[in-house]
């Protein structure tokens, strides 16, 4: 059976845990398992190789940050490695060099266009474990080039379809996919299936357990993948195109407050003027999230919408420089705020699921200050001070104990 595992930072965090890593992968290789192993930072190390380069460049260029960011997966794959050789099985570490797993140019937020499978299948046939770098690949100049923040979850579902493996395995510090944020919810249930579409929808919204790519190709292929702890034998959750038909009308609540809203006030009312906003921003990589246009007045107009607060100071420098061209008289960024999701399949065919979550929010106190809605989600846009409130008050509203 041909298995990829990807562990994340906090399951390598030290030593002792990557030895614990080991043990789990060489039990694994004894059962006759072919393994494709990806690994991420040990620990905080990406975090503490952003502060290093802060004090040294605070605005150091995206390929040069790659280049620095690149080296904690390769810290990881090499002495798990030499742990897994401590323990008398035969392992190798190899970068996204060595593999050649191409991306495109867009350093800091890099995606997958192929992989060279042949180094690792060549691996593969010598009877080793084969460990390889998450969270980064290497573009058409030869560059080192990195995914985004959890884009080791991308590497190994990724790898899991270039390779057309079994399965897929996500080990992480937590035993599975909850209806929320243990940490903010406590009454959060864990689930034991969910389908492709109502995890991309939270993983997206700011459910942090697993990287949007990786689900997006996960769905694409029909990659078997299965969230479990490295730190227990729980069972995890299954992630599947369809699931059981008794099921929870609302999968989950998600909660990012790492979004900012940008509301761009004076801009002319007339064909054209939101294209050319919102064209600028694209150009840029800049993603838009819940778009609001105010009624036309006086010829002018106001928009509002939310941006990843990475981009923050990106859009304010845009902006700034394209006023005039643009023709609006004024912007402001607001950060004190963030964005509660409720997801589930189940929603497209009940009414009134709205208005429950409008009343969730009025019984604690908390004003909407924005609203955007699809077939199987609601976001809504608030004061941050009132996020995990709000956040605790919609998930008591949908998901009860039984």
């Amino acid at each position: 059976m041909l298995i990829v595992r990807k562990y994340g930072g906090t399951s390598v965090g030290d030593a002792d845990r990557i030895r614990h890593v080991a043990r789990k992968l060489a039990a694994a290789w004894r059962e006759g398992n072919e393994l494709v192993v990806v690994l991420s930072a040990m620990g905080k190390t990406t975090d503490e190789l952003i502060a290093k380069a802060k004090e040294i460049a605070p605005d150091a260029s995206k390929r040069e940050m790659d280049m620095l960011l690149a080296t904690g997966e390769q810290i990881s794959v090499a002495l798990c490695a030499m742990a897994l050789g401590e323990l008398g099985v035969p392992a190798i570490s190899l970068n996204a060099f060595q593999v050649r797993m191409h991306t495109t140019s867009a350093y800091g937020n890099a995606r997958f266009k192929k992989i060279d499978t042949e180094r690792i299948r060549h691996e593969l046939e010598a009877k080793k474990v084969v460990l390889v770098t998450g969270f980064q690949g290497v573009n058409k100049y030869d560059d080192v080039t990195t995914l985004g923040r959890g884009g080791s979850d991308t590497t190994a579902v990724a790898l899991a379809a270039a390779l057309q493996a079994d399965l897929c395995e996500i080990y992480t510090d937590v035993d599975g996919i909850y209806t929320a944020d243990p940490r903010i919810v406590p009454t959060a249930r864990k689930l034991d299936e969910i389908t492709y579409d109502e995890m991309l929808n939270l993983a997206t919204l700011g459910a942090g357990v697993l990287h949007n790519r990786s689900v997006e190709l996960a769905k694409k292929y029909g990659i078997p993948l299965v969230l479990r702890s490295s730190l227990s034998d729980a069972e995890g959750t299954v992630l599947k195109e369809e699931v059981k038909v008794e099921r929870m009308l609302v999968s989950g609540v998600a909660l990012d407050k790492t979004v900012d809203r940008v509301s761009v006030a004076g801009i002319p009312d007339r064909p054209g003027s939101a294209f050319r906003l919102f064209d600028l921003l694209a150009r840029n990589r800049i993603n838009i999230d819940v778009i609001v246009q105010s009624a036309g007045h006086d010829g002018k107009q106001e928009i509002s919408f939310t941006i990843a607060e990475a981009d923050a100071q990106t859009v304010e420098k845009l902006l700034s420089e394209n006023r005039k061209k643009l023709g609006f008289d004024s912007f402001v960024i607001d950060r004190d705020i963030a964005k509660v999701s409720i997801v589930g399949a189940g929603m497209i065919s009940h009414p009134g699921i709205a208005s429950k979550v409008f009343e969730a929010l009025f019984n604690v106190g908390v004003n909407i200050e924005m609203i955007t809605t699809s077939e199987i989600r609601i976001s809504v846009i608030i004061a941050k001070d009132q996020a995990d409130r709000a956040c605790r008050a919609v998930h008591d509203m949908f998901i009860t104990e039984d």
